[in-house]
């Protein structure tokens, strides 16, 4: 049964929302009074649909369709589900929730997406506080999962509950913030590294693109696949959090940081850390977090590796200091590495894709050595495969070291063979793979010879080559 989510605000937050909902299948309601609305709503659609895909190895549901309100009782007389993302003004919220309560449907959840205001100050005067309750989502709501849902006394249970399985279902993380609080639970951490930001710059401590670096190269990283209680545990060694507390606690009160109001770390709460910290993570040994932290961090980097940024981009400046030339030896050393953990599948080993990218690896570095490279693709010539035909010998497995060699089997003007041979550290071949390759020009998208230095290469590559076969 489809259903339907009204969006009251179409910002970046509302609209966010809406994408996220619409492209889950539901249908969408949406209301803001701006005349930039629809137009506005379309440039988040537009990311949010190139984006949220490409999370999942399946297809989104089929979307969900888009009407837009001229009334807020238009927008929320049939909605399953109403997210009021108006300004952050009590007296704007409180008019809104009045006019959504007189027309929307008594079972339905009222969220807010307010990062400041408690859920008991948004049901002041409400005509059905049970209804209301914040879910505070982090932008963009179409890519990222948290939503943090905060009732008061007043909330009904069953509209909680109604909310965390509505949350759940679009693919977010619905977090039960218990005890409503000013700014809810990470608005707060985030508020603190803010102002120590503005007094290390204020003081002329660091510069802005400083206090990013710090972050996004060192604990962003840390922070962002296992929080901060986990990452502290691990300092702790085997020992875990109460040994990290006595070890590191009594520097809560020497004068790092400008916030200086700290709880006194008595026995209790060390005690209490200790105990919830040994129950969030108490399954794991210490080196079996560490081996999971280093998976997850290296599956991060090479992300954003691949995007170019951030401590992806220093990874790929340093790669280029320790990547070898493959010479002309027969045969060709094209590609030395180690298995990457993101290259495995359900089964544990490395997946058909990834012995296809080996191979391209391999034809790349043979372009390289023949002269084909940036400067030569740059100015209009390139190779690209025809034809490929791999033989899977052996499983391969992360961590594993493998080579590649290559020989040039064919050379025939514009037509390029290439035979690789994939080995693990003992010698013993993974995988044969039989590659065909065309000369094309960039310009015309056709196949044409070779410029004369690259072609003579290749030539001598393929003399040579033949008598290492023979």
């Amino acid at each position: 049964m489809k259903q339907t989510a009204a969006i009251i605000g179409g910002g970046v937050i509302g609209g966010g929302w809406l994408a996220r909902f619409l492209l889950n299948g539901w249908d969408i309601n949406v209301f803001d009074p701006d005349p930039e609305a629809e137009r506005k709503i379309g440039d988040v659609l537009k990311n949010a649909r190139h984006a949220l895909p490409m999370l999942y190895e399946t297809a989104l549901p089929e979307e969900g369709q888009l009407t837009f309100c001229t009334t807020i009782q238009q927008a929320v007389t049939t909605a399953d589900w109403i997210q009021e993302s108006v300004p952050e003004r009590l007296d704007i919220k409180h008019k809104v929730f009045a006019e959504i309560q007189t027309h929307c449907r008594p079972d339905a959840v009222i969220g807010s997406s307010t990062s400041g205001f408690k859920p008991s100050e948004l049901q002041q005067n409400a005509q059905r506080p049970e209804q209301i309750m914040v879910t505070h989502p982090f932008n963009p709501v179409y890519l990222l999962p948290l939503i943090e849902v905060v009732p008061s006394d007043q909330t009904g249970a069953q509209h909680v509950e109604k909310a965390k399985e509505t949350l759940t279902s679009v693919g977010l993380y619905p977090l039960h913030v218990r005890k409503e609080i000013d700014a809810h639970i990470a608005d707060r951490f985030l508020e603190a590294v803010w102002r120590e930001g503005l007094w290390l710059i204020k003081d002329g401590i660091a510069s802005t693109e400083e206090i990013d670096n710090a972050i996004r190269y060192g604990f962003g990283l840390r922070w962002a696949q296992m929080g901060l209680f986990e990452t502290y545990r691990i300092a702790g060694g085997e020992a875990g959090m109460a040994h990290f507390i006595a070890q590191f606690g009594p520097c809560l009160s020497w004068p790092w940081t400008k916030l200086m109001d700290v709880p006194e770390l008595t026995d209790e709460l060390t005690q209490k850390i200790a105990d919830q910290s040994d129950a969030q993570s108490g399954h794991k040994s210490i080196r079996e977090f560490e081996r999971l932290r280093d998976n997850n961090l290296i599956a991060m980097m090479r992300a954003l590796k691949q995007q170019g940024s951030a401590a992806g981009s220093l990874i790929t400046d340093h790669e280029s200091t320790l990547r070898r030339a493959p010479g002309t030896s027969a045969p060709m050393r094209t590609v030395e590495r180690t298995v990457p953990i993101d290259w495995t599948d359900n089964n544990g080993h490395m997946n058909e894709s990834r012995y296809g990218q080996v191979f391209s690896d391999a034809a790349d570095a043979f372009m390289i050595a023949v002269g084909a490279d940036a400067d030569y693709i740059a100015a209009g010539h390139s190779f690209f495969t025809a034809e490929t035909t791999v033989k899977y010998l052996s499983e391969t497995h992360a961590g594993q070291k493998i080579t590649v060699d290559s020989r040039v089997v064919l050379a025939d003007g514009k037509k390029v063979k290439l035979s690789h041979q994939m080995l693990d550290a003992s010698g013993q071949i993974l995988a044969n793979c039989e590659q065909f390759m065309l000369h094309v020009s960039l310009t015309t998208r056709k196949s044409c010879p070779p410029l004369a230095g690259v072609e003579a290469k290749i030539n001598a590559l393929a003399a040579a080559h033949k008598e290492d076969i023979t």
